[in-house]
């Protein structure tokens, strides 16, 4: 079902409005959907059956397309590929669109600020994501953005965050990365803004997208977990700054699960992954101990179901398979703040 929103929040969501953050939206958000880890040429069926889940916004989280070259010429096929895919076209039709890259679509397995072609490929990442051209993405450096939608007591603030375009380098040694106890993945930019972002915030909900999964500590590939220093300094900022109800989404595992952990000075927050909508890790045991829901091994797109109605605000993340059958659900729910 098409989604009507008024001309008002459909100029501010593509325009920008002049406020702390990039844009801004008065549509109120109750439905959510999110993915990760998309081969372009794979068969796409999976996108009416997010349509008709009636979400009000996708949430691309990296992985879009698996591009996976320095040939701009290439990563432009492939992104045109998808953006004219007659079923990913027909749901950008109807649903709103926004997201960040993780590495396939950066250019490079597992890259960073190594990448000789990040400057060009983050304009290829927002001509695919219909990014305006005016919007303040387009004129800094990185790929960060941030989004807000809704009115007083139902306002969702989406940020964006880029761990590539600044990432210094990760080493791996017997199949697993080793940690990296200096280095940076932000960028000392990029955690400016993204502290203005949270300081002061009025959202009554703050979504943070980053691409790698940011609560876990176990597996041996990519995570904030590789980098201490960055992943400790986001929860200090998140302990100084106070934003209500902190919710990390990521992608890039082939697996999907929610994740929680308790924060000394601030509360819960949470990590839901969502990754895999052409293909997923099937044999994965990977542990994780701060897991609160199953780990699910097969292709999925995420859902997440906001329940503004409640004492506390709580979310349903739920998992679904391609073919639209619910995997598994958990429902979140922050302390009152």
């Amino acid at each position: 079902m098409k989604k009507i929103l008024t001309i008002t929040a459909v100029l501010c969501a593509l325009a920008g409005a002049a406020k702390a953050q990039d844009s801004s939206s008065n549509q109120v958000l109750s439905t959510i959907a999110i993915g990760s880890c998309n081969r372009q040429e794979a068969p796409q069926i999976i996108w009416p059956n997010i349509a008709n889940k009636n979400p009000e916004l996708w949430v691309w989280l990296g992985d879009n397309i698996y591009g996976d070259s320095e040939d701009l010429n290439v990563l432009k096929t492939k992104y045109e590929l998808q953006k004219n895919n007659p079923a990913y076209k027909k749901f950008t039709s109807e649903i709103p669109v926004i997201g960040i890259w993780d590495d396939h679509d950066y250019g490079v397995n597992d890259g960073g600020k190594e990448y000789p072609k990040k400057k060009e490929s983050k304009e290829l990442m927002f001509n695919f994501l219909d990014v305006p051209a005016n919007h303040p993405a387009r004129k800094r450096e990185g790929a960060f953005q941030s989004y807000e939608y809704g009115v007083d007591g139902k306002r969702v603030k989406i940020i964006l965050l880029d761990i590539r375009y600044f990432r210094e380098e990760l080493h791996r040694e017997n199949g697993r990365y080793e940690l990296n106890w200096d280095g940076k993945i932000l960028g000392e930019k990029q955690w400016a803004w993204l502290e203005k972002e949270l300081t002061d915030s009025n959202a009554d909900m703050h979504i943070i997208g980053s691409g790698i999964q940011f609560i876990v500590q176990e597996h041996p590939y990519e995570k904030w977990g590789n980098f201490p220093k960055e992943r400790q300094r986001m929860l200090d900022l998140v302990v100084k700054t106070q934003p209500k109800n902190v919710l990390f989404l990521s992608g890039d595992r082939h697996i999907s699960e929610v994740a929680s952990m308790y924060v000394p000075g601030y509360g819960k927050v949470f990590d839901f992954t969502s990754s895999g909508m052409t293909h997923s890790f099937e044999s994965s045991t990977e542990l994780n101990a701060f897991r609160i829901s199953d780990l699910i091994t097969q292709k999925s797109f995420g859902l997440m179901q906001i329940d503004w109605q409640g004492e506390n605000t709580s979310v349903n993340c739920q998992m679904f398979s391609p073919e639209g059958s619910l995997i598994d659900e958990v429902t979140i729910k922050w302390d009152k703040r």
